[in-house]
């Protein structure tokens, strides 16, 4: 009977995905407020939904009666965000948020039920964090509102993010080959999560300043220096995110294409490098192009993940009908591979297209800026945002070599929850800051028409 309920389930909770997907997109096409709000409303239904079915899946397999206050707990914090972000800031970006919790409310359930097979998973934890994290961003928007100072610090941001990688380069122990953060008291700091938010603001500063060729090659350098560093340290999958995050800045504030060009050639340059100069690299790549070769040593992780996104097939195997547990670092690197297991194809892809309307979200707030320095920051916070998920997927996929990053807002790690929140209150804080503006030109204008209508009354 229990096997029967989650086998239904499964495919409710594909349908409910699927309706909220398509709530992500048909929005765009909507001009009516009241039409808008009606699609947001279902939209947090689909988020309420899909969390109450995972989690009476995961209840009926395990018994657990933790389970009930953590379900609780959550169901609170979901209604709370909302509840509080509708009210601190009525003139955000609804579908931003309400992307930014279904990813969560994802996470949590992804975390609770690899708790019961991985006995490193504290979900209560990641829960705690996530709460943190989001009272911390609450204020960001309001920040970035009133402080228009933050436009004018781009040497200090340049010093905090190369002194911030530098002293992990030198002082951080090695994790996995490579050098990530520290551990303070028991928790775990990765400053390169933070400072991808100081080097966005840092290019956008540079970027926004430009008037010379001269001034370009002073901005490269600094991103090169950022890079170069992440390099040393052989965090080779941020460093790829800060690269192609400055190469999309660089070209969309230029319009070159030649600066584009000779940035994907320094790339693949860098990479060839890369592939002789560190041996975890060569790794990797060889893993990519044939993971069944070493299968019980190097190649078991990637093989692993494919043998989950198989055996997942459209539908999903169901909760707990799957073995995301065979993966190694499954709740940080292969988080992807977990979720397509378990919920189904047709659910990943979906996943995807809530990703990409995020992106889509995020550009169309940059290009709607009048301020050419919030114009940059929003743009490469998206563009950091989007290449992040697809290194993270496409490695699951083996469409590209591993690189060892996480998904945001689902994927363990707490400097990634925090930061990635923080990314998308400030981009939160630029929408609104649009909407002031369009606010002012729109009185700009009835002021215009006011004035053009005494003039014709009064001659």
């Amino acid at each position: 009977m229990i096997n029967l309920v989650i086998q239904i389930s499964k495919y409710a909770i594909l349908f409910m995905m699927a309706i909220y997907t398509l709530q992500s997109y048909l929005v765009f096409s909507k001009k009516d407020d009241d039409d808008k709000d009606f699609i947001f409303l279902r939209q947090d239904l689909m988020i309420f939904m899909i969390h109450f079915i995972a989690y009476l899946d995961i209840y009926l397999r395990q018994g657990d009666t933790m389970l009930y206050f953590l379900y609780g707990a959550q169901f609170i914090y979901l209604a709370a965000v909302l509840v509080f972000f509708h009210n601190l800031y009525p003139r955000g970006s609804k579908l931003v948020l309400n992307h930014m919790c279904m990813l969560i409310m994802i996470g949590f359930v992804m975390m609770t039920r690899l708790s019961y097979d991985i006995d490193r998973i504290d979900p209560v934890k990641h829960f705690e964090i996530t709460v943190a994290a989001t009272i911390v961003a609450m204020i960001i928007p309001l920040i970035v509102r009133r402080m228009r100072i933050l436009t004018r610090w781009t040497w200090l941001y340049a010093a905090a993010g190369i002194g911030a990688l530098g002293l992990v380069a030198v002082a951080a122990k090695q994790t996995y080959g490579a050098k990530l953060g520290f551990t303070i008291a028991g928790i775990s700091i990765q400053p390169s999560e933070f400072v991808k938010i100081i080097f966005v603001f840092c290019i956008a500063g540079m970027l926004g300043k430009a008037k010379n060729f001269k001034d370009i090659v002073i901005t490269t350098a600094l991103a090169a220096m950022h890079v170069l560093i992440l390099v040393a340290s052989r965090d080779l999958g941020s460093a790829l995110i800060f690269f192609m995050t400055y190469l999309i800045m660089l070209y969309v504030s230029t319009r070159k294409s030649l600066y584009l060009l000779a940035g994907l050639l320094a790339g693949a340059a860098a990479g060839v490098g890369a592939y002789f100069l560190f041996s975890h690299v060569q790794q990797r790549v060889d893993i990519w192009m044939d993971p069944f070769a070493d299968y019980s040593g190097s190649g078991y992780q990637v093989a692993q993940s494919l043998f989950a996104i198989a055996a997942g097939g459209w539908f999903g195997t169901g909760v707990f009908q799957g073995s995301p547990d065979l993966i190694p670092i499954v709740e940080q690197d292969f988080m992807f591979a977990a979720i397509t297991e378990e919920f189904g194809g047709i659910f990943s892809i979906c996943f995807i297209l809530v990703c990409m309307s995020c992106y889509i979200m995020f550009v169309n707030i940059a290009m709607r800026l009048s301020n050419r320095f919030y114009r940059l920051v929003a743009l490469g916070l998206g563009t950091m945002y989007a290449v992040q998920v697809f290194l993270t997927i496409g490695g699951a996929l083996k469409f590209i070599p591993m690189t060892g990053v996480t998904i945001p807002l689902v994927s363990h790690g707490g400097s990634s929850m925090l930061s990635t929140q923080m990314m998308f209150a400030i981009i939160q804080g630029l929408y609104i800051l649009r909407e002031d503006e369009e606010d002012q030109i729109e009185r700009y204008r009835e002021r215009e028409r006011q004035m053009e209508r005494q003039r014709y009354y009064g001659s």
